[in-house]
């Protein structure tokens, strides 16, 4: 999801509780915090030797011991407000930087409607090869069977 896209959404939806679901289905506890609204930019080589730049919005989450603390969607949009300052457009990716155990980082893939609360769905992030033809790789072709049955990666052997 984009920050223009975050930021519709929350406009739409002001007065609703902000929520997170991580990729395994479980909530972030309600209480937590934004405690950083990040822009976060990589520089680097990939495997081939191409340079490559990447931008994104990174948002902190952080759970206190303030149970009763909740965001919701009119704050959130205040927080990203705060932080436009820093960030180039609308258009980088947000991310989600949380700690259960160790600290990973979330995309944002979709998001959820309730009678109460907007729900953003996170997924983890996966690492990728970006030149597999100059490493030598065969990336499988993950695409949804075809309509005639054949499913286009498998190969000679099945699947």
């Amino acid at each position: 999801m984009t920050l223009s896209e975050l930021k519709s959404l929350l406009a739409a939806h002001a007065d609703l509780h902000f929520r997170l679901r991580l990729p395994d289905g479980s909530a972030v506890p309600v209480s937590f915090h934004i405690t950083e609204v990040g822009r976060v930019d990589k520089t680097f080589l990939d495997c081939g030797g191409t340079l490559r730049e990447k931008t994104t919005c990174q948002l902190q989450v952080w759970v206190g011991q303030d149970y009763d603390h909740r965001i919701e969607t009119r704050k959130m949009a205040g927080i990203l407000e705060k932080g436009s300052s820093i960030l180039p457009d609308g258009s980088v990716p947000v991310e989600i930087e949380y700690e259960d155990r160790v600290i990973s980082q979330y995309t944002i893939v979709g998001h959820e409607l309730t009678d109460d609360a907007v729900i953003l769905t996170l997924a983890h992030k996966h690492t990728e090869c970006l030149a597999p033809e100059l490493c030598g790789l065969q990336m499988p072709d993950l695409r949804l069977p075809s309509l005639s049955g054949k499913n286009p990666c498998c190969g000679p052997g099945g699947c």
